[in-house]
């Protein structure tokens, strides 16, 4: 009797620390909330055909040169007009694998849903081929970054006419979101980076269109224009961690006539003042963002110069009046005692010697854009069709206009190695010019209060 009574007592132990034990829960992992850089990195940009238009991955590119000048970071982009993921899987090795990305964006799916009402087998091939683009970035020792498919501009598409259905008008654009959507959970759930380009494009031109029906970032239903590409590297800065300010610099007048400097982002020395103004040099860590004109809009619409690239100087304890600013000797502008203690923010103003750099960062970047690199994307479209082409021969043997397509493809395909190299050495000669006018320079500051002139009183009668 007492040994059955041992063990009840054993056995209710046993049941009581099992209950007491919860049950093991999912370990989840955090999205990538910040690109991790430093020189040397590199980040390849994937995608189709508003990948290989060069405009955002451009923008990023851009700022990237400006901001952090002192990091020397390799981009390479790796997108092709038309392209699926099933075509990033075609040509990953030798336009991804080669240069040893550390952070790979994503951009597919515009195609890969064909421009049709939601499919679910069309979703299961996209869902299938994003899978193992991912998983190959990931075998590689990258870190993904997955970014929802554009907007489909619905609105812009019928001003077109184009042959599409009215189903396919109505719906696509809601296709998309839910691509994006499955998208985002995938990169919660392993701890990739995302980010939303669907969200920003849709709610701009929303918001747009309550006083300008016809507004659009997307003339052509599918490629954003500059102001929609301008809206799309916002998206990837901002969402990736790395908005912030470029500098501030704060002088307030102490005890005594004399004048105190505090900089964020830079270094103020030799300065100087009293009644009339104040001295000052400041190097700055970077330059600012300047956005290529016909981009302009996009980033107005997002107030994108004070939120990524403030440049600002508040200057406290000044005779009330007004200051001319001038930067190594030159007039950028004229600004009250108040204005000063408030603070200005100089990141738009095209006059300062550092603008002017930086747009020639941007311009320099911008032809290498426009020529060896887009030059580059263009080899790859055409392996693009002869990849499709041959999948396609493999399943019909037979097909003698198949055959011939094939091999005039591979043809045009004779020295693509050697065109790639070639590009790609214009594009590192351009790249090695930017980093020699892309440092920041000390910059002499002087605010001089303005006298007023009395205009002259006749004394005629």
């Amino acid at each position: 009797m007492k040994a059955r009574i041992t063990l009840l007592a054993v056995l209710f132990g046993l049941l009581t620390f099992t209950l007491a034990v919860p049950a093991s829960e999912p370990q989840y992992k955090s999205p990538t909330a910040k690109l991790e850089l430093k020189s040397g990195d590199s980040i390849v940009f994937l995608g189709d055909s508003i990948t290989h238009q060069c405009l955002y991955t451009q923008y990023v590119e851009d700022f990237f040169y400006t901001r952090f000048p002192s990091m020397r970071l390799k981009f390479h982009n790796s997108g092709v007009g038309g392209a699926k993921a099933w075509d990033a899987l075609a040509r990953f090795d030798r336009d991804v694998t080669a240069y040893k990305p550390k952070y790979v964006t994503v951009l597919l799916g515009m195609n890969d849903g064909r421009y049709q009402p939601y499919d679910e087998e069309t979703f299961q091939t996209y869902r299938r081929d994003m899978t193992e683009v991912v998983a190959r970035i990931r075998k590689i020792g990258a870190t993904p970054v997955l970014m929802t498919p554009t907007m489909f501009d619905s609105r812009a598409a019928r001003k077109r006419n184009r042959p599409r259905s009215a189903d396919s008008l109505t719906l696509y654009n809601s296709v998309l979101a839910y691509y994006g959507a499955w998208l985002q959970e995938v990169a919660v759930d392993n701890g990739y980076g995302f980010v939303d380009m669907y969200g920003p494009l849709n709610n701009l031109t929303l918001e747009q269109r309550k006083t300008d029906p016809n507004f659009t970032m997307i003339r052509d239903s599918v490629h954003p224009d500059p102001p929609g590409q301008i809206v799309m590297a916002y998206s990837i800065i901002d969402q990736m961690g790395l908005r912030g300010p470029l500098s501030n610099i704060r002088i307030t007048r102490q005890g005594k006539g004399k004048f105190r400097v505090q900089g964020a982002r830079g270094k103020a020395t030799e300065l100087t003042g009293d009644a009339s103004g104040v001295t000052f040099t400041w190097k700055a860590e970077g330059l600012p963002f300047v956005v290529p004109e016909d981009a302009q809009s996009g980033a107005k619409l997002l107030h994108m110069g004070h939120r990524m690239s403030r440049e600002a100087l508040e200057v406290h304890g000044l005779p009330a009046g007004r200051y001319e600013l001038s930067i190594d000797g030159d007039v950028v502008g004229t600004y009250s005692s108040l204005q000063l203690e408030r603070h200005i923010e100089l990141q738009g103003n095209t006059k300062t010697p550092q603008y002017r750099q930086a747009l020639a960062v941007a311009e320099l970047n911008q032809q290498r854009n426009s020529g060896p690199v887009k030059s580059l994307r263009n080899e790859w479209r055409t392996f693009q069709q002869y990849s499709r082409l041959a999948a396609q021969l493999k399943e019909s043997p037979d097909n003698e206009k198949l055959k011939q397509q094939v091999s005039a493809l591979a043809k045009r395909l004779e020295g693509k190695e050697e065109r790639i190299k070639k590009h790609e050495q214009e594009a590192l000669k351009l790249e090695d010019q930017i980093f020699t006018i892309n440092q920041p320079k000390p910059r002499k500051y002087e605010l001089k209060k303005v006298t007023a002139t009395k205009s002259k009183v006749s004394t005629k009668r």
